[in-house]
């Protein structure tokens, strides 16, 4: 088999793979929304699928994982259409942009079973938190501190990933229970932190403060009363 042979077996496996995570989220998702997420079994996931729970454990180490992976998917487009939008663009709208160009191309479907899902249980908000933090909010605090040129820990981006990741979440809580287009809807609330914040990115930094812990003020001593004689 030659190499080019090699590759497209390569890419056929990986797009297969891909096929395989896509329906096995949305088979788990609609039984989790009509059962519960604690009352459905991996073996149920599987048989619905047609396929071996041993095939299921080839995709998701566990049934919580399929819950991952709608943030994981996100994360990965979004790391794309930031590292597509041009360098002198103003970091907030380039944001705006390219997380409403990603909102638009999912399924939003999908998108609201899965805010119902998490939604009642409330067992697994930690954990998809948590996945949003490590995973969304990293994109973007990376994507920030290229364009500020600090460090990807640095105060700034993680508070402006924070405060975007914030914006995010209450805007699909909003759309959720009030409808109408997601994408324009993330647009339109993103551009409420980019108008609130400004467009200088030199109006981003942060001042440094002196990080050693403060110790608490002592009262100067009072001289001994001296006794009258």
């Amino acid at each position: 088999m030659d190499e080019s042979t090699q590759s497209l077996a390569a890419q056929l496996r990986v797009k297969r793979s891909e096929m395989m995570l896509v329906e096995l989220e949305a088979v788990a998702l609609g039984l989790f929304e009509e059962h519960g997420f604690a009352n459905v079994t991996v073996d149920e996931i599987a048989a619905a699928a047609h396929i071996s729970p041993r095939t299921f454990y080839r995709y998701f180490p566990t049934k919580d994982d399929v819950l991952q992976l709608r943030i994981a998917k996100r994360s990965e487009e979004i790391r794309r259409a930031l590292a597509a939008r041009p360098v002198d663009e103003a970091p907030l709208h380039s944001l705006r942009i390219a997380l409403a160009d990603v909102v638009a191309d999912e399924n939003t479907g999908l998108m609201r079973q899965w805010i119902a899902v998490v939604a009642s249980s409330p067992s697994l908000v930690r954990s998809v938190l948590g996945g949003i933090t490590l995973n969304t909010q990293v994109a973007i605090a990376e994507f920030f501190a290229s364009r500020l040129d600090v460090p990807s820990r640095a105060l700034a981006p993680t508070m402006l990933a924070a405060a975007a990741n914030g914006v995010i979440q209450a805007t699909q809580t909003h759309w959720y229970f009030e409808g109408g287009d997601l994408a324009t809807m993330m647009s339109d609330s993103l551009a409420v932190l980019e108008h609130g914040v400004g467009t200088d990115p030199g109006a981003w930094s942060v001042p440094v403060v002196n990080a050693r812990p403060r110790t608490r003020t002592q009262r100067p001593r009072r001289a001994p009363n001296r006794a009258r004689h």
